[in-house]
């Protein structure tokens, strides 16, 4: 028999058991902690997320507020347009689906990504436009092709409609889909990509009013998106009505008179700055802007030498060649240098110095006192008067009339033009000012530059004696319900301070031009209404050859400036026509047929009755044929040239008026 041994209890089998428990234990309480953070804690988030997994947010894009003329005719409205919109968070697979509309829809592949990646900052959920503009087609084949695109729908978007097509582009502007930059910025806080703003002339510069309220629709979709009901509806509100200064006949009647000659034309109400027309001619089609840019068609406008996409209007700078002689007359007569009756001899030409500066009338004008330089625009009474005043007190007068900087009409970018002076001159080329480049300036020439813009305030000011208003293009804005938000009513900018006696004479002189025998301005005349003007031609090279037919690009520019009537002013107008030589006949009758138009809008002047056009020849040609002002057109040519000036202190003879 064995001894008995002693039995030592086996402790592994409690201590796994322990361990087993504290796991288990542990196990339980991360689960019971993950329960309670996912029922508390996050609990609105998790609801957020489940019903965003069921709901979806339908934006509803507002209309934008109309743009009417200053009778109440609409300029532009809205017309309906089908966009394509994806929602990130139904998309299973991005690179196919992207592949699929560039392939479906014609596109740049790379264009889709990029407004993919814009929209990116905002929630999976919400409608990314992809695309915009969609022709009916397009629609229709990405309806049927449902199925192969998830995440896609098409969505109604109002974009804008332009009643006269592309009358007062440049005015009017355009829209264009807002860029990554201008969604990060504040005043487009209220944006979303694909969103389309103004980007330049009243579209932009009113954008804050024209602009309505977006609403949206929450609707509940199923598993698949498919659409259920609607859970709620925020309606949109339509932006405010911009109600122009701008008549919609003198802008048709002005434009159709430049055909298809360069140039610009302003004209304003001389009693409250108000702006009646602003063309600057070519125009372009601004709905091309909203959708995809035909590259033809932008090469087009690119390629084009009178260059289509410039305002003329605010941007283009000039020189006012003897418009300017105004300015010169008006600041003898106040300093004393001369008077009605102080007369000159010229012979066509003067001699300074070793330079000799001849007259655009080369065997000369004889005698000459104010009313005849004036009326004649003798280039020889503007060089000595010039030579006598000095071009600071040249350029002290016309900073009185608010040239040489922003007259501040209300468009972006607009030019101040430049009046020289010594000064200015040291600190813009580091060189001194020599007197021979005062008589230059004198006659509009050399280094000075002014915009149509500040011609038609420089007349108008002329026209009512001194007061000088600040230009606008916008006389009320009105919201949906017909109320006025804002009225603009005439601001006073400046005042001249001339004495009567002297805008009498300049008014004297401004009235032979268009009206006496020998006057540059016969072709403005009006027989109705009384026209007072001074044309203006300009050089856009120094010496040019005088042989021959000379290049488009190298010929004078055109100038005419005007008020009526004469007794009582009420409009006055500027016009240039680039490359059209003489004032007298490429502008004059450009300005006459706009001062034509106001009157018959007036009933001063009755509308001709229509008249059949003879035998062999159109209405229109019999028409122009007309004698009056009542003719219409310039001098076109093909092509064009960059604007600019001759250089400062020119010699030779300057362009006839």
């Amino acid at each position: 028999m064995k001894p008995q041994q002693n039995i030592i209890p086996d402790d592994d089998g409690g201590r796994r058991i322990i361990w087993l428990s504290l796991a288990a234990f542990f196990l339980f309480f991360l689960l019971l902690s993950r329960l309670w953070y996912l029922q508390v804690i996050d609990a609105d988030n998790l609801l957020d997320q489940s019903e965003n997994n069921r709901l979806r947010f339908v934006p509803v894009a507002a209309p934008r507020g109309a743009i009417l003329d200053r009778n109440g005719k609409v300029l532009v409205t809205n017309t309906p347009s089908f966009s394509v919109a994806v929602i990130p968070q139904d998309v299973k697979n991005k690179e196919l689906l992207i592949d699929n509309l560039a392939r479906y829809l014609n596109l740049d592949r790379k264009e889709i990504e990029q407004k993919w990646n814009k929209g990116q900052g905002r929630a999976k959920y919400y409608p990314l436009v992809v695309a915009s503009n969609i022709t009916r087609d397009q629609m229709e084949f990405l309806e049927e092709n449902r199925l192969a695109l998830s995440g896609v729908n098409i969505e109604m978007k109002p974009v804008r409609a332009y009643a006269y097509g592309q009358l007062a582009s440049h005015l009017l502007g355009y829209l264009g889909e807002i860029s990554e930059d201008e969604l990060g910025q504040e005043r487009y806080s209220d944006y979303n990509a694909g969103d389309y703003t103004g980007k330049s002339g009243i579209e932009r510069n009113w954008e804050n009013y024209l602009h309505g309220i977006d609403g949206g629709r929450q609707i509940e979709v199923d598993a698949r998106g498919r659409f259920l009901r609607t859970v709620e509806e925020t309606n949109s509100s339509v932006g405010n009505t911009v109600v122009l200064t701008i008549d919609l006949e003198m802008q048709k009647a002005v434009e159709e008179a430049f055909g298809d000659s360069a140039g610009a034309a302003v004209a304003m109400d001389v009693n409250t700055g108000e702006i009646l027309a602003f063309a600057s001619n070519p125009d372009f089609d601004p709905a091309l802007f909203m959708g995809r840019m035909p590259p033809d068609k932008w090469r087009a406008y690119l390629e084009d030498k009178r260059h289509p996409l410039e305002n003329k209007a605010l941007k283009g700078m000039y020189p006012p060649g003897s418009t300017f002689k105004i300015v010169t007359a008006i600041a003898g007569l106040e300093e004393g240098l001369i008077d009605q009756h102080t007369s000159v001899y010229c012979t066509g030409s003067h001699k300074f110095g070793n330079s000799t500066f001849r007259c655009w009338e080369k065997k000369g004008h004889g005698q000459v006192e104010l009313k005849k330089a004036i009326r004649e625009s003798c280039d020889v009474y503007f060089y000595k008067l010039a030579e006598r005043l000095g071009v600071d007190r040249i350029a002290a007068y016309a900073k009185r009339f608010g040239m040489g900087a922003p007259l501040g009409v209300g468009l972006e970018n607009e030019k101040g033009g430049v009046i020289p002076t010594q000064e200015w001159k040291l600190k813009r080329h580091g060189k001194k000012w020599f007197q021979g480049e005062t008589l230059s300036v004198g006659i509009g020439q050399g280094y000075v530059l002014t915009t149509p813009l500040q011609l038609a305030s420089m007349i108008a000011t002329v026209a009512n004696e001194g007061i000088v208003y600040q230009p606008h293009l916008v006389k009320r804005v009105v919201d949906s319900d017909g109320k006025a938000l804002q009225e603009f009513t005439p601001q006073v900018s400046g005042k001249t301070g001339f004495k009567p006696e002297t805008y009498r004479l300049i008014k004297e002189g401004l009235f032979a031009v268009v009206n006496e025998p020998r006057g540059t301005g016969g072709m403005a005349r009006l027989y109705e209404v009384k026209v007072a003007g001074k044309t203006g031609s300009s050089q856009v090279v120094k010496l040019r050859d005088s042989r021959g037919d000379v290049p488009y690009q190298f010929r004078d520019h055109a100038l005419f400036v005007a008020f009526a009537p004469y007794e009582k002013p009420e409009i006055a107008v500027a016009v240039i026509v680039e490359h059209g030589e003489h004032g007298g006949s490429a502008a004059a009758p450009i300005a006459g047929k706009l001062l034509r138009t106001y009157f018959e809008g007036k009933g001063v002047i009755r509308k001709p009755l229509p008249k059949p056009a003879p035998p062999g020849e159109e209405a229109a040609a019999a028409a122009a044929s007309e004698g009056g002002a009542g003719g219409t057109g310039a001098n076109a040519g093909a092509g064009g040239g960059a604007v600019g000036g001759a250089a400062p202190g020119a010699q030779g003879a300057p362009p006839a008026d």
